[in-house]
């Protein structure tokens, strides 16, 4: 199985290299191979090739099974234009590989319960929810413009879903649902906006084709409020790409550290993008601070959806929580009483537990 490695900028290289360390580990005991091809993308690809998605990357990743992403980013890149920024690179990945599904894990781990700003009784024995947000439609892409008037000017953007953009995403969801505990929750605006009433108008046709789901629906401002009301109602969320914007970051602090949530960007194929969710943090870089867990999680969801391996991929998820049970921490998650690691140490510590 081809693995494209994408160390990016600041910490990204550091988690990247610890991930595959552990992926090492899965390959002796699973007996699966995994064949690594390391490409250039973000600000590294800029001061190199003077682009942040390289040609040679997006040929690369084409042909892989999947992609395994660091983090991109710094200020030494904030001035340059839009079009050439680190961020850019991502956006365009996204597009020549055709992801439309981004998928968000919210897992609030209970040795973790006091890292995050909800009262325990709310979190209960943890949170495990999906967020899975549409990711190439709605405002984001539709028209945009602005014009002049008599008083200053006037701005609009256009939200536009087609039947087959919902469908395929609300599929998706459902293939997800199958996964965990078989619950969908369909959040939109659908008493106030057209595009929200054909997603639930498609949404319910395809909960009638697929009986095993347990389909219902919320509007947009009162799942915002349910989520740090009672976010254990919550199994997996399907949205379009604003409100999963949105919704995805509010359920990310319920965990309390972003350095423990992964992400995976997914398609109609087995080819997906892996990542986690936290930044380039270029203010650790090179310190053997970071926190390497979330990538690690990340190549847990690339084995669970890109390549099929749900036993090693819990395996990964065990190892981790068994570490955590250790009392083992990085800076951002660290706890009174517990003990301190830098980024290495964390990685052969999950490695030894898979062991």
């Amino acid at each position: 199985m081809k693995i494209a490695l994408i160390p990016g900028d600041g910490i990204g290289i550091e988690v990247i290299r610890e991930t595959v360390k552990v992926l090492d580990v899965v390959t002796r005991q699973s007996g699966c191979s995994f064949e690594y091809r390391e490409v250039l993308m973000g600000g590294r690809a800029i001061d190199e090739t003077g682009v942040p998605l390289p040609q040679e990357t997006i040929d690369v990743c084409k042909a892989s099974d999947a992609v395994l992403l660091g983090a991109v980013g710094g200020p030494q890149w904030d001035t340059l234009p839009g079009h050439l920024r680190p961020e850019a690179g991502l956006l365009s990945l996204r597009k020549a590989l055709e992801v439309f599904a981004n998928l968000r894990p919210a897992v609030l781990f209970p040795q973790l319960k006091s890292a995050s700003t909800l009262k325990e009784e709310v979190l209960g024995d943890g949170i495990d929810l999906m967020v899975i947000r549409e990711l190439t439609g709605g405002l984001y892409f539709g028209e945009k413009k602005r014009v002049d008037t008599a008083d200053g000017q006037k701005a609009w953007d256009t939200m536009v879903y087609s039947t087959h953009e919902i469908e395929r995403i609300i599929k998706v969801a459902f293939q997800i649902a199958r996964k965990r505990s078989g619950k969908v929750t369909l959040v939109d605006k659908a008493n106030v906006l057209e595009s929200s009433r054909l997603w639930r108008e498609v949404a319910t046709r395809l909960a009638l084709e697929n009986k095993d789901i347990a389909m219902d629906y919320m509007y947009v401002d009162n799942a915002a409020m349910q989520l740090v009301r009672n976010p254990r109602q919550f199994d997996v969320i399907v949205t379009e790409n604003m409100f999963g914007d949105i919704l995805s970051d509010e359920a990310s602090m319920l965990t309390g550290s972003l350095g423990m949530l992964p992400s995976a960007s997914i398609g109609a194929g087995k080819l997906g993008i892996y990542e986690p969710i936290h930044g380039s943090a270029p203010d650790i870089a090179g310190q053997d601070k970071a926190n390497p867990l979330a990538t690690v999680m990340s190549a847990a969801m690339m084995l669970r959806y890109s390549f099929d391996m749900e036993n090693e991929a819990v395996m990964i998820e065990n190892a981790v929580r068994k570490v955590l049970d250790q009392g083992y921490r990085t800076l951002d998650i660290m706890q009174p009483g517990m003990k301190a690691v830098g980024t290495q140490k964390m990685g052969e510590l999950v490695c030894k537990a898979l062991e």
